[in-house]
This record gives C-alpha cells, sequence and structure tokens, in this order.
C-alpha cells in the first residue's frame, strides 16, 4: 500500500492482463505494518485472492450432500437437475463471448464438471461409487487452475497472449500487447506493442480520447510515446490526478545575475518538474538557437507566460531586450526601466522592426570578425582572447563584448496586419546566427495571418489553451498524436501548456504543465528586478545600438543610443553662446532687408486648403528646404515612419498642398532621405548623419 506525507492511501493504477487498467486503492500490509506486527495475519491476507475457488468447491460438495437428503432416487430430481445442470453450462459459454477463448472454454469446463458431479450427488448420494474420489481429486485439481490462472494473468508478458482483452478491447486495440509498467507518484508509464502488420503507432494515437473515456479522465492525462525505432512499439504513460490544478504565484527569477544561456523556468510540469527554456545555443550540447511562438486564446495566461520569460530574461546579466507592445505595456510597465527598448504598436513597431533587420548583418559581421560561429557568452565579455581577435597577428582586440538580444513582439497580429503575414520572415531565418531570439505572441498563428516560412522558422512553441481547431497552427502533428490537446482546455485553465524547444527531451513534449501566476502581489518584486536590471544588466553594444540609431535615429531609446549617435550635432540653446555684438537674426533672413516691401501675394494664397491642389507652389530650392526641415523635426521628435497624412499640420503651417508633399517624399526617397517600407505609402526617415 502507498501512502503520502500525510498517511492517506494513495490510488494507484495497475496494468493486468492484456492491457486491463484496474484503479484500486491500495489496502495490503507488509510485516511489521498494522495487525500488531503478525507474520500470520499478513500470510492471510495475502492468501485472500486465492481462496475463491477452494470456497467454491468446499460449498459444491456440501450442496452435493444436502441435495442427496432431498432428492435421493428421485427420477423427477434427475431430469430438473439435468437439464440444470446443461442450462447453466450454455449460460456460461454464452456469457463468456466476450472474453477470451481460453477464458471462455475454461469457465464452461469447470461449471460443466461442477453440475454433473452436483447432479449425481443429489441423486445417488455424494459416497456413491466413485463420486468422493471425483471429488476429492477433481475440486483442488479444478480450485488450483483457477488458482494458477490469476497469477498468471499477472505477469504481463509483452510477447504472450494474455486472457482478458479488457480496456484495450474496447478501443480497438484487442491484440496489444502490454508489459511491465513503472508505477511513479502520479504517473504509469507502460510499453506497448500492438499486432505486427496490423497495426501501427497511428492507431494507438487515435484510440487515447477513447482510452482516456474508458478510464474517465481528462483527454491530456493519457499519452503515448511512441518508440523512433519502431514503428508498432511505444509507451503508454497515463496520469490519473491533476497535479497542476493548485495555482503557483510567482516568487522571483530563479537564477539571478545568471546567463541567459542557462535555462529559463517558466512554470512546472504536471509531475512538479520544473519546465526549462534555453534560448541561445550550446555548440557542446549540440542545441541551437531558437525562436519562440507563444499561442493561445483570450483567457488561457499568454501575459502571465510572457511575464514568467520576461522576468528570466531581465534577470541575466548578457542579454538585451527589446520590446514590441500594442496594448501600450498593460502587462508589462514595471518591468519597462530595465527594457533596452520598447515601443507601442504601428509606426514605432514598424521602426523595430527596420532595425531588427539591420541588426542582423551589422551582428553576424562582429562575430565572424571574432571567430564565432554562433553566439555563446563569452560573447559578451571584453575580446581578451587572442582566439577571438578581430585583429591580425593573433593579438587580443579588446573589442567591447555583444549581449545577446531578444526581439519580442506582443500581439502580433497587429503588426502582421500592419506590415505583411512575412514581416518577420527575413527575421526569423537569419537572426538565430547573429545570436538574436525572435519572440512572436499572438492568440491564433493561422496560416492567414503568418507565412508559412515565418511559422517555419519558429521552431519553438509554448501552447497554451486554444479553440480545438487551431491545435495544428501551434503544435506540431507529432506532438498531437502523442496526446497533447491545448484544445481540451480553451481559457477554462489560464496557464496549462505545452512546451515543445531544442533541448527538452521529446517525451515531455506532450507532458502538460503550467506557468506560474502574476498578481498584484508581484508587482513590488518586478519594479525591483527592473531596477537591478537597469544597474546590472546588459546594454546594447556599440555595434547593435549603432545599427539602431541608423535606422531609427533619436527614437532608439535604449541606454546605449547616446553613445551610438555621436558625433552630436553642436546646437545653440542659450543666448550667451552666442557671438557678441550680434542682431539676433537667424541666418537664413540675414540677407532681408527690413525696408523693403513685401512680395506681392501669389496665385493661391488666399485657399491653403489641404488636400485641394489651390495651395501656393514653392520654387523647388525653397521646397527642398521646407521638406528639409519638415524631416528633421519628425526626426527629432522621434517619429522615423512617414506618410503624406502625417504632413497634414505642417502642410496647414506652411500653406502647401498633399499633392506636393507626395512629391517631395519621392524626392527625398531618391535623396536617400528616405526608404521605403513594407507598407504602401510609407516612408522610414534615414537619420541624417546616416544620410550624409
Amino acid at each position: 500500500m502507498a501512502r503520502n506525507s500525510s498517511g492517506r492511501r494513495v490510488r494507484h493504477t495497475d496494468f493486468l492482463d492484456n492491457g486491463v487498467v484496474a484503479q484500486y486503492t491500495g489496502s495490503g500490509l507488509l510485516p511489521g505494518e498494522g495487525g500488531g506486527g503478525s507474520i500470520g495475519a499478513y500470510l492471510v491476507q495475502r492468501a485472500m485472492p486465492h481462496l475463491p475457488p477452494w470456497v467454491t468447491a468446499a460449498g459444491i460438495g456440501i450442496a452435493g450432500g444436502l441435495g442427496s437428503l432431498q432428492w435421493a432416487q428421485s427420477a423427477a430430481a434427475g431430469v430438473g437437475l439435468t437439464l440444470a445442470s446443461v442450462g447453466l453450462t450454455g449460460a456460461t459459454w454464452w456469457m463468456g463471448k466476450s472474453t477470451t477463448q481460453q477464458r471462455r472454454l475454461h469457465s464452461a469446463i469447470t461449471v460443466a464438471a461442477a453440475s454433473a458431479w452436483t447432479t449425481a450427488a443429489c441423486l445417488a448420494g455424494p459416497t456413491a461409487g466413485p463420486l468422493p474420489d471425483l471429488y476429492l481429486m477433481g475440486a483442488p485439481v479444478v480450485a488450483l487452475s483457477w488458482n494458477i490462472r490469476m497469477i498468471l494473468r499477472r505477469n504481463d508478458d509483452p510477447v504472450g497472449q494474455n486472457g482478458d482483452k479488457g480496456l484495450l478491447e474496447k478501443v480497438g486495440l484487442a491484440r496489444a500487447q502490454i508489459g511491465n509498467a513503472k508505477v511513479e507518484p502520479n504517473r504509469v508509464t507502460a510499453p506497448l506493442a500492438v499486432e505486427a502488420g496490423e497495426q501501427t503507432n497511428d492507431d494507438v494515437s487515435k484510440a487515447l480520447g477513447r482510452i482516456a473515456s474508458a478510464l474517465d479522465l481528462p483527454t491530456s492525462a493519457v499519452r503515448y510515446r511512441p518508440d523512433p525505432d519502431s514503428s508498432r512499439r511505444g509507451d503508454l504513460v497515463i496520469v490519473p490526478e491533476d497535479m497542476l490544478a493548485d495555482v503557483v504565484e510567482w516568487d522571483g527569477p530563479s537564477n539571478l545575475g545568471g546567463s541567459i544561456a542557462d535555462p529559463l523556468v517558466i512554470g512546472r510540469y504536471d509531475d512538479g518538474a520544473p519546465m526549462l527554456l534555453w534560448l541561445p545555443g550550446d555548440p557542446e550540447a549540440k542545441r541551437n538557437s531558437t525562436h519562440v511562438l507563444v499561442a493561445g486564446g483570450t483567457g488561457s495566461g499568454k501575459g502571465d507566460t510572457a511575464l514568467n520569460l520576461q522576468t528570466e530574461i531581465l534577470s541575466r546579466t548578457d542579454v538585451i531586450l527589446w520590446l514590441s507592445d500594442p496594448k501600450a505595456f498593460q502587462d508589462f510597465r514595471p518591468l519597462l526601466p530595465g527594457i533596452d527598448w520598447a515601443v507601442e504598436g504601428g509606426a514605432p513597431t514598424e521602426l523595430m522592426v527596420e532595425a531588427l533587420q539591420a541588426a542582423i548583418p551589422a551582428r553576424t559581421r562582429w562575430l565572424g570578425s571574432h571567430h564565432y560561429r554562433q553566439w555563446v557568452p563569452a560573447c559578451a565579455q571584453t575580446q581578451n582572447d587572442p582566439a577571438h581577435s578581430c585583429r591580425p597577428g593573433g593579438r587580443a582586440c579588446g573589442c567591447e563584448g555583444m549581449p545577446f538580444l531578444v526581439a519580442w513582439m506582443e500581439e502580433a497580429a497587429n503588426t502582421l496586419r500592419a506590415l505583411g503575414d512575412d514581416a518577420f520572415t527575413g527575421i526569423a531565418q537569419e537572426a538565430r546566427s547573429a545570436g538574436i531570439s525572435l519572440i512572436v505572441s499572438l492568440q491564433r498563428p493561422s496560416y492567414d495571418q503568418m507565412s508559412t516560412s515565418t511559422r517555419a522558422s519558429l521552431p519553438s512553441v509554448i501552447a497554451l489553451g486554444c479553440d480545438p481547431r487551431d491545435e495544428g497552427f501551434s503544435l506540431p502533428e507529432s506532438v498531437i498524436d502523442a496526446g497533447a490537446h491545448p484544445g481540451a482546455w480553451g481559457n477554462r485553465r489560464p496557464g496549462y501548456c505545452y512546451l515543445v524547444s531544442p533541448g527538452i527531451d521529446e517525451d515531455r513534449y506532450a507532458s502538460p504543465g503550467r506557468t506560474r501566476a502574476f498578481t498584484h502581489r508581484a508587482t513590488a518584486l518586478m519594479e525591483q528586478l527592473a531596477a537591478w536590471a537597469l544597474a546590472n544588466g546588459a546594454t546594447a553594444d556599440p555595434v547593435t545600438a549603432g545599427a539602431a540609431v541608423s535606422i531609427a535615429g533619436n527614437a532608439y531609446t535604449g541606454h546605449a543610443a547616446e553613445a551610438a549617435s555621436t558625433p552630436q550635432l553642436t546646437v545653440v540653446h542659450r543666448e550667451d553662446d552666442m557671438p557678441h555684438g550680434s542682431r539676433h537674426v537667424d541666418p537664413e533672413d540675414a540677407d532681408i532687408d527690413p525696408e523693403a516691401d513685401l512680395p506681392e501675394p501669389e496665385q493661391g494664397d488666399d485657399a491653403p486648403i489641404f488636400g485641394q491642389e489651390t495651395g501656393r507652389k514653392p520654387s523647388p530650392e525653397e521646397a527642398r528646404e521646407l521638406f528639409a526641415q519638415a524631416l528633421e523635426e519628425f526626426e527629432q521628435n522621434g517619429q522615423m515612419i512617414v506618410g503624406p497624412v502625417d504632413f497634414t499640420d505642417w502642410c496647414d503651417r506652411n500653406q502647401l498642398s498633399r499633392s506636393w508633399v507626395s512629391l517631395r517624399l519621392k524626392e527625398a526617397a531618391i535623396d536617400g532621405r528616405l526608404e521605403p517600407t513594407n507598407t504602401t505609402g510609407r516612408w522610414r526617415i534615414v537619420p541624417i548623419l546616416a544620410a550624409a
């Protein structure tokens, strides 16, 4: 009998015969357990399951003796007893058709022999002729045959044909063989082999729902792990009790001050083991770097899952985080001080995507020049190793290290709608070699939202509860066949998830887990973690920051943005900075005679309406100057993605028309001051230093 820590008896699962699964509560006593420690009591308890055949044999002898007192030498009783014997034997044969042929025959022979002897004993007397000898020899033999059968049926032979089809027969796997089960706390694992040439592992996967129904368990509690070296063998795993029902609140990061190369702990599996996720690769462990898809319906717990991951990331010292969140940081605001660059949706996110595309070749070039085939923790340190020097001659270069970069796209469906379903394709395909991990979070990663190329480039997935029809968008087919069904949860169990990622044992892919919950009590601790990350975490290296500034200019607000944007332009802010004796006149107005008459009004000056062709038409030289000033204003304000609609107020102030702005945008693109984006009619401003 198994007991838990409180002494309560624990329910187990035992595999009997050909796949019969019996649920029972252990009540056996070991020597010295209860019963005063009597060995005799223990032996009696162990013998009790084998007593019924002997009790039945004794009852038949008594019935024959008592019957002879009533019906001895009675012809009518003989006819009645004979018919009863034949009828009972026939009924036994008929009722045994649902069992194996061996059990059916054994039962019918036993009933026929017992009823024949009872009939003869009732009519002639139990001591007449050979009847006592038949009883003394036959009854023990029949009773022992049933004892032997009971012993043999508990010996689960994976290659032999057992006697009771039971559960597997009900689910269409009657000839499957189950081996010796491995019983662990809240988990039973049994090797299973289906009939050779008739069934495959796919048949077992299709039967998992029916097995769960027969055991009265949730669908996710029954899983199947196919043997990669066989198409008919695997392990059947049953978890009878949901140990994830209790909510576990987040109480801090698992490895404060560690490396991003160490595993991130985001929750626990149903057997209590931690859920681990690795982002960078490890050449020694033969593990590749990865991107992650976080998928789940509304209310499935994506927000808490994201917080589990982000708090783990910010607690490491060799990684920076870029975050795009169209929800205006509703869930992540306490962590903002520790995040290197955070933007909302729309044009700022589009700019971040452009910056990522620019950072990939810059980071890859740095890694290659320092002789790194992929990002490893040594990349984040000052390069004092001659083996990783970018200088010729084997001298250490002393270059500043490059931290790992995590680019997080929250509610990515908004970004995909704005930029197109292949917005992340290039990043997902190329970023891993640059020490960048892309994390995409959205509700429904269907193919009408995300291109198949992008989805194929996201090898890791955290699949939370979803619509049953969306399971195939989140998880690989092999994991679903093994018993993973996030559609069974929907939004009723927030935080329940499946984790598929490099570095995790594939046997774990179909095992459900649950992320930790973030309540209002976690806010203060998250703020402390963000302050710690700001003081002790990594900052963007010059290569990454330089690439970001070259695209985003002042819009890149990372900790290293100021250093990356040098040289700085000198701006006059105070009157004392100007040359003494000047007239405080703008240089552009230096040649204007204040006594001269104003120029005559030009046609259109009286009706400067935006969107119509009635605005004033400036000269080409004046037009370029005006438009250059407008782009500088946008850049200084951090708005690096523009289109004609963004010039509405500016056109009103300068009395210019929309068609004029469209022409100037095209001219600026030809001059290299603008770059086209993935969205028609939208342009990215090239920072003025980069353009120069």
